[in-house]
């Protein structure tokens, strides 16, 4: 039987805190019963009553959230379109957050690097959404590091090679890739556009490349994956909860996605660290991740939407726990955060299939070495973790060259974040321009130093000078730094 059609004079009848009815993309529902225990508060719900907050829920929610949470006798049914009128639609107007103004911001052909994107959205995104997308921890020393330290890793090229013919196509992790490159799992991508993690699905899938879907994306993976229309292969990253059995029911409900082909664990953000520049921002607006439920509110703290999306998180998660996962997973298991050559050793002793050398985009602990550092300490104090392991890398990434600069150190594939979750205000078509700059530069980056196949430098530090960045190095008492003294004759 067909839902009934609500008037909007019907509508706009049921506008008290006792009888609360909303329309959300063309339906309505009765919160009366929820809105007191809305996390971001029942005013928030309320100031609503009787009106449509399609805009407001449409920006930070999957568009089936509110369909999983509420019951049946909450629907109460579609809107009459034909009783919508002028002067109601003016009434509508009033936000509770600062919207972007589609005026200010840039044309896609306007965009020339990955840093174009961020700026497009520090002008024209949300100041709640800039601080999440953008911030990071305490004093951002980590995320600043980030960035610097591949600025500082200089290439030694080769010149009269012909470069006709460059190959940048590779494998991660089975999967075949046009370029050795994979989107970050940022978590919440609808803060960034109304398209959400879908545009970041259809992107990769076009470009080639792999999008990693968050734990804490705004839309559930099925319509994640389900965006493609293709069987374009995803990996999973994974925040492992405190109701264990919460884990394990995503385990198994991606064991029916046959797109998924590994879990990337997070393993360095035992607690969200502290971003002051997202707590600062305080919004009534709730923001909600649909896998677990978790949503954002303010508190003493200030208004975060990482901190309170994120106290799902375990902090007992432990290597121990691996042996777990694997009785409830058989994806190939990634552990994502590895900061110390002595961790990549631990996660290659115990069978991983790979690692990702990440602090988090610098958002976990700060005063972390550069993910760069890392992967450089890696090769020198645990180099048998390249041949045992596939080695990836985030962190700081805006340019092409900076994807060569990882494969010679020995990574399989590099992991770009911000820039990609800015690029989808332009929606799908930002995702793919987004990777196209990055194949572009690549590319160019390849040709400029004489390589002509990235496969076959993997690992090759002979074409890298690292004068600057070897002195950043922890001291080593592993005789294996000898091969690194031979290549850079660097003081350690």
């Amino acid at each position: 039987m067909s839902s009934p059609e609500i008037s909007v004079a019907e509508l706009s009848k049921h506008a008290t805190p006792e009888d609360c009815w909303v329309l959300v993309n063309g339906k309505v529902y009765d919160l009366s019963n929820f809105a007191p225990n809305h996390p971001g508060g029942a005013d928030m719900v309320y100031a609503y009553a009787g009106k449509d907050g399609t805009t407001t829920y449409n920006q930070y929610h999957s568009a089936s959230l509110i369909e999983k949470t509420l019951s049946p006798s909450e629907k109460k049914g579609d809107i009459d379109d034909s009783t919508i009128t002028s002067t109601w639609l003016e009434a509508q107007k009033a936000e509770l957050t600062s919207a972007p103004d589609p005026n200010e911001k840039p044309p896609l052909d306007a965009i020339i690097n990955l840093d174009d994107f961020e700026k497009a959205f520090a002008a024209t995104g949300s100041k709640k959404a800039n601080a999440y997308i953008e911030g990071a921890s305490n004093d951002l020393l980590t995320l600043q590091a980030n960035k610097t330290h591949w600025q500082r890793l200089f290439f030694r090229p080769r010149v009269m090679r012909n470069v006709s013919v460059v190959k940048t196509s590779s494998t991660l992790l089975g999967v075949k890739v046009k370029m050795p490159v994979w989107i970050c799992p940022m978590g919440i991508a609808k803060t960034a556009g109304p398209e959400g993690e879908a545009a970041l699905a259809k992107g990769a899938a076009s470009s080639g490349i792999v999008h990693c879907v968050s734990t804490t994306a705004s839309m559930s993976v099925e319509e994640i994956v389900g965006a493609t229309g293709s069987d374009w292969p995803f990996f999973y990253q994974l925040y492992v909860d405190k109701q264990r059995h919460k884990t394990e029911a995503v385990l198994r409900q991606l064991a029916s996605i046959p797109q998924i082909k590994a879990l990337f664990v997070t393993a360095d953000l035992a607690v969200v660290s502290k971003r002051e520049a997202d707590e600062r921002v305080r919004v009534q607006a709730t923001v909600s991740v649909y896998a677990n439920g978790a949503k954002s509110g303010i508190d003493k703290k200030g208004g975060g939407l990482a901190r309170s999306t994120g106290s799902f998180i375990d902090w007992s998660l432990n290597w121990d726990d691996l042996a777990w996962l694997r009785r409830h997973t058989n994806l190939p298991i990634v552990v994502k955060g590895i900061q110390s050559a002595a961790d990549a050793k631990t996660a290659m002793e115990l069978g991983c299939a790979g690692i990702v050398v990440s602090n988090h985009g610098g958002r976990a602990l700060d005063g972390a070495p550069s993910t760069l550092l890392v992967l450089m300490e890696i090769r020198r104090d645990c180099p048998e973790a390249y041949e045992r392991l596939e080695v990836f890398v985030d962190g700081g990434v805006r340019r092409g060259s900076d994807i060569l600069k990882a494969v010679l150190l020995g990574a399989r594939g590099v992991g770009v974040g911000r820039p990609f979750q800015c690029s989808v205000a332009y929606d799908t078509e930002g995702v793919e321009h987004c990777a196209g700059i990055i194949q572009d530069e690549l590319e160019t980056a390849m040709r400029l130093c004489g390589i002509t196949d990235l496969d076959k430098v993997r690992g090759d530090m002979s074409w890298l000078n690292n004068a600057e960045l070897a002195p950043l190095l922890p001291p080593t008492s592993n005789a294996g730094g000898g091969l690194w003294r031979r290549l850079f004759g660097a003081r350690l």
